[in-house]
C-alpha cells in the first residue's frame, strides 16, 4: 500500500515565485529592478582604447578633408590664373586694334618688368 500512495503523488513542479498583487493595482507593469548606475560601465583601459581609436579616426578624417580642400583650392586658383591670362590677352588685343603692334609689344615687356619688381 505504501508504494501505491507514492506513485499517486504527482512530482513537484518547479514553483514560480508568486509576487502577489501590486500595491498600486497596476499588474500589467513589469516589476522594477534595483537601480544600479555602475552596471554598464566599462573599464578605464577599454574606454582609453576607444578614445584612442576615435582620435585616430578623427585625425584621418581631418587629413582627408584637408587634402580635398587643397585640391579644390588648387583647381580654383588654376581657373583664376586662366581667367586673368585671358583678360590680359583680350586687353592687349584691343590695344593692338588701336595702336601699332610693336608699341604693344614694348608695353607688354614693360608691364612684365613692373610686375616682377612689384612682387
Amino acid at each position: 500500500m505504501s508504494t501505491a500512495v507514492e506513485t499517486q503523488v504527482a512530482p513537484v513542479a518547479e514553483v514560480t515565485s508568486v509576487k502577489g498583487m501590486k500595491k498600486n493595482g497596476k499588474q500589467w507593469h513589469d516589476n522594477k529592478r534595483a537601480f544600479r548606475p555602475r552596471a554598464n560601465q566599462s573599464s578605464f583601459e577599454k574606454r582609453a582604447a576607444e578614445r584612442k581609436t576615435l582620435a585616430a579616426t578623427k585625425a584621418k578624417e581631418k587629413e582627408m578633408k584637408d587634402e580635398k580642400e587643397a585640391e579644390r583650392q588648387r583647381r580654383v586658383e588654376a581657373i583664376r590664373t586662366k581667367r586673368a591670362a585671358k583678360e590680359e590677352r583680350e586687353r592687349f588685343a584691343k590695344m593692338e586694334e588701336k595702336m601699332h603692334k610693336k608699341r604693344v609689344e614694348r608695353l607688354k615687356r614693360r608691364e612684365k618688368r613692373n610686375k616682377l619688381l612689384a612682387s
